[in-house]
């Protein structure tokens, strides 16, 4: 997941910002970013261990305003504002934005686009709440190491 000053420091080499979903459709380009903010979220996990996570909080938009276009230098303007009036830490980027409800997702950078990656939950406390710890089922065609001794082989 990208940080915020690694997430300005993409942008300054970009001509235009482009931001794709998980599933691989494209965010309209004249999306708008309605809030950069500071995301603090304290917790009590199912084991009742008190849990703290900051984000910088971006919200894409999509509107009608097909004219509107997002430039990288405009988007670090933003950025530096709420840097200095929110004192934003360095930390993961959350980004949040209007699919069938609200999706937050993480962010990467491939080929200068920025990919939202979707976030999944997971129970913080399993060994505490009694949720068994699921374990990978093998085949045991997989087990088999083929480097191994085998009959006829000369090695044993």
């Amino acid at each position: 997941m990208m940080k915020l000053s690694e997430f300005k420091e993409q942008l300054k080499s970009l001509e235009s910002i482009d931001f794709i979903l998980p599933h691989g459709d494209i965010v309209p380009p004249h999306f708008h970013i309605t809030e950069v903010g500071k995301i603090t979220k304290e917790f009590i996990d199912c084991g009742g261990t008190i849990r703290k996570e900051n984000f910088v909080g971006f919200q894409l938009w999509s509107s009608h305003d097909l004219d509107h276009r997002l430039s990288p230098k405009k988007l670090i303007e933003i950025i530096e504002m709420a840097e200095n009036q929110l004192t934003l830490e360095d930390v993961e980027i959350e980004v949040e934005y209007q699919n069938e409800t609200i999706g937050k997702f993480g962010l990467e950078l491939m080929e200068d686009k920025f990919f939202l990656i979707s976030k999944q939950t997971a129970c913080l406390a399993p060994d505490s709440c009694g949720v068994p710890i699921e374990k990978p089922k093998k085949q045991l065609k997989d087990l088999i190491n083929t480097s191994a001794c085998n009959p006829g082989s000369g090695c044993c």
